[in-house]
């Protein structure tokens, strides 16, 4: 990417004028930018004009966003910022969107400014040209705008002055007690995590006989409300929110449901209440609550979590650094205990030791960072770090193993005391992959996985479990996860879904070209090589012979694998780039403030139908994928399940008679409901194959390179 030509206001290039980069590490700088008027924008409504505003990000994040001007080719907007910045390398990325009421707005164009080639202390008028990334050819008009640029040294006032100046009084106001609870960290005595999952058989409210539930939450001075779900009396939120447990009176979480009504004062559906003084902390908590003062069920999952009060040095006495408590958990999953407590897999140790070099979330130059470890429906937290760019965490988690193939999630955000937490950064690590006891420095990811952000997280791991319960979870259904995004229409992703399942279509279609050419005789040796293999094959066959080729195909590649000759690398690499595109997407999405329900209702039918093809889309192709994964050794615990599968299989299809097989199969599918009433059927074939990662998840699970990291920064800048 060609950073924009910038001029003085004296007509002199400052090319020659570069700011000396060493001395960026001795303070902070300060960017005053006067963002004054486009010129010849880009036409994006039927009326021949635009509405036109802009959006300024550092470093990943929005930092100012101008007024709109409707129906305007040359806007003037005369708005001023000022910005603190910690690294003037990272360039200042620069795009303009068509306000659309009711869609998604319009790209116009988009720009860098490199802030290396400004002079200090001087005003700097800077034309810059906005261009399209996929046709960066075409010029789609000018931004006009005044810089300045001064290097501070660090100063405490600065930050109380930013501070300040970033807190509304209606902020200050609203939340007096809950600012209040974060200055005073010492009387933190934890954190409440709650997910609300659903609700059964509420009270309907509505002439139709349905209700538009939603959930009020309360523990002291500390709020929360649930989205609302439209006509149902089961409905199912999937919503995490967090409380701080400090010391004042307020154990008690009173949760209230209510009906939406448009027209008049909302509807009381039921009530109830969670007493947070007889949980345990450190273990997450189902709770299927009834509702007094009404009718039906509320399910949660609440978690209690140890905040920054508990010393470091009781954090760092682990359960495995202490050679009689390794020898029991070891014992526990012995080969000897494989079939007591089948639920139970293993134990996995994880120590949150430290992050280095994270993201500027915070107008003061720094951030207050804290950890969130999850593992499938558990969650728990670290204490915050208070104005630190690299915190120290010290803190040991411990987790029972129901699945080893469940995902390590460790995501990183900045606690901000007047709206939700920002994220900074995200690794997912399956159990498999993890190396028992090696100090470990992961490079964080974005928030899709697809690439890397700033910063690396230090971790330490220890997984003990028990192959055959492994091996015998494997074929049994998913655990599902309570809290999940929601799914969201996106062109880039329907885009990106369509690859995958036609590069699968490819392959059929590329194998039965093949064996076309065979029967058609376009090579003479290879098509006298293939009958003759057919007729062997075809005269001597026997039914253990489809495992065993299958098995044989699976050696091959094993070996295949071991000799260097790896394919995965190269399509894992292609895959990422391809990602990429996606990931800058939904960046740039944002909510619209407007009233938009009436529209929303009719274009309802429209978005269940293009959410459904999206995701047959990704389920064809996953499912494609792990065959194929399978075969290609990447998760090795599951491929070595299945050579003992496959080996067994040959050797009883080749002992036992068939009708033998069929017969106690026959019995066993027959009689699978009369023996278990309760049992919920299953495919262990594709409960197997769920297990096994796709493409897109071997990406996401990668583990990146500090030096691969920064090029696959530099790559993205460029696709921008």
């Amino acid at each position: 990417m060609t950073f924009p030509l910038i001029h003085s206001k004296g007509n002199q290039a400052l090319g020659s004028s570069k700011i000396d980069l060493p001395s960026a590490s001795t303070g902070m700088y300060q960017l005053s930018i006067r963002l004054k008027s486009g010129h010849n924008l880009a036409i994006r409504d039927r009326g021949g004009t635009s509405d036109p505003y802009v959006k300024i990000k550092l470093a990943g994040k929005e930092v100012f966003r101008s007024k709109i001007i409707h129906k305007n080719l040359n806007p003037i907007w005369n708005e001023d910022t000022s910005l603190l910045i910690e690294n003037i390398v990272e360039p200042l990325y620069i795009k303009v969107f068509d306000y659309d009421f009711g869609f998604q707005d319009d790209f116009m164009g988009s720009t860098y400014l490199d802030l290396t080639k400004l002079e200090l202390k001087r005003s700097t008028e800077v034309t810059l040209n906005l261009k399209d990334p996929s046709c960066p050819v075409q010029i789609l008009g000018h931004l006009l705008m005044t810089v300045t640029l001064i290097h501070r040294e660090s100063d405490p006032r600065d930050t109380n002055m930013f501070r300040r100046r970033n807190l509304t009084p209606s902020c200050k106001v609203q939340n007096a007690h809950l600012l209040e609870a974060h200055k005073k960290d010492q009387l933190w005595r934890g954190i409440v995590s709650v997910t609300l999952i659903e609700g059964q058989n509420l009270k309907p409210m509505d002439p139709n006989g349905f209700s538009d539930p939603y959930v009020k939450f309360r523990m002291g001075c500390q709020k929360y409300k649930s989205k609302t779900i439209l006509k149902t009396l089961n409905p199912q939120w999937r919503e995490q929110f967090d409380f701080l447990l400090t010391d004042e009176k307020g154990d008690i979480l009173d949760i209230t449901v209510w009906d939406k009504d448009t027209m008049k004062k909302d509807d009381f559906i039921g009530r109830c209440h969670i007493d947070l003084s007889g949980l345990s902390k450190e273990h997450t908590h189902k709770m299927d609550l009834a509702l007094s003062e009404g009718k039906g069920h509320i399910v949660f999952l609440v978690t209690l979590t140890a905040s920054a009060p508990v010393s470091i040095s009781d954090l760092s006495v682990s359960a495995l650094d202490n050679e009689e408590e390794r020898h029991k958990i070891m014992e526990k999953y012995s080969w000897l205990n494989s079939f007591y407590n089948l639920k139970d897999i293993g134990f996995i140790q994880v120590k949150i030791i430290k992050a280095e070099g994270l993201m500027v979330a915070d107008v003061t130059g720094s951030s207050d960072p804290f950890c969130v470890i999850e593992l499938s429906n558990d969650r728990l937290q670290t204490h915050t770090v208070h104005r630190s760019l690299n915190p120290e965490w010290n803190k040991v988690f411990t987790f029972n193993i129901k699945d080893i193939h469940s995902i390590l999630e460790v995501s990183v955000y900045d606690e901000d005391r007047d709206r939700r937490a920002d994220f900074l950064g995200k690794v997912a690590i399956p159990l498999l992959s993890i190396q028992n006891g090696d100090e470990k420095a992961y490079v964080l990811k974005n928030k899709n996985l697809t690439g890397a952000t700033k910063g690396v997280i230090y971790l330490e791991m220890d997984v003990i479990f028990n192959v055959i319960k492994a091996s015998i979870r494997t074929i049994t259904p998913k655990e599902q996860k309570y809290i999940e995004e929601e799914q969201k229409i996106s062109k880039e992703l329907l885009q990106k879904n369509y690859y995958r399942v036609r590069r699968c279509i490819m392959v059929l279609v590329n194998a039965g070209r093949f064996i076309n050419s065979c029967f058609e005789w376009e090579s003479p040796q290879r098509s006298l090589t293939a009958f003759l293999i057919y007729l062997v094959i075809v005269w001597n066959f026997e039914l253990f012979m489809i495992p065993l080729m299958i098995l044989i195909l699976m050696v091959y590649n094993y070996f295949l694998i071991r000799s260097g000759q790896d394919s995965r690398i190269s399509s894992m690499e292609e895959l990422e780039e391809s990602l990429i595109a996606y990931e800058e997407e939904e960046e740039d999405r944002s909510d619209k403030d407007a009233e938009r329900k009436g529209l929303m209702d009719k274009l309802f039918a429209i978005q269940e139908v293009c959410i459904a093809v999206q995701t047959g889309l990704d389920e064809v192709a996953s499912i494609y994928e792990r065959i194929k994964n399978t075969f290609n050794w990447t998760v090795p615990f599951l491929t070595w399940l299945a050579v003992f599968v496959l080996t067994a299989g040959t050797l009883i299809l080749y002992f036992v008679p068939l009708r033998y097989i069929l017969l106690v199969y026959g019995i066993h599918k027959f009689t699978k409901k009369l023996r278990n009433p309760l049992l919920i059927d299953n495919n262990e074939l594709l409960d197997f194959l769920s297990r096994v990662h796709s493409d897109v998840q071997v990406v996401q699970f990668h583990e990146l390179h500090q030096e691969s990291s920064q090029s696959l920064m530099i790559f993205k800048k460029k696709t921008g």
